[in-house]
């Protein structure tokens, strides 16, 4: 039998971030190399006002940038 090789990201969570919630989605952005907010609500079945706190306090501390209605990581 022959196993399909897999790859795991190298994904270093910042120390500073204290919800588990800011941590899941700092994880989702670097699995996909983006994302919109409606991505983020629908995906990770949070509400947009939460979506939007995270995203603000990332913005914040520097680990996210916004880009053309995306949200990447810096």
């Amino acid at each position: 039998m022959t196993r399909a090789a897999t790859t795991t990201p190298a994904v270093s969570i910042p120390t500073d971030l204290d919800s588990a919630r800011a941590k899941l989605v700092y994880l989702y952005l670097a699995a996909t190399d983006g994302a919109t907010a409606d991505d983020l609500c629908d995906d990770l079945a949070v509400t947009k006002g939460t979506v939007l706190s995270i995203t603000g306090t990332l913005r914040d501390r520097g680990y996210l940038e916004r880009r053309d209605g995306r949200f990447e990581l810096a």
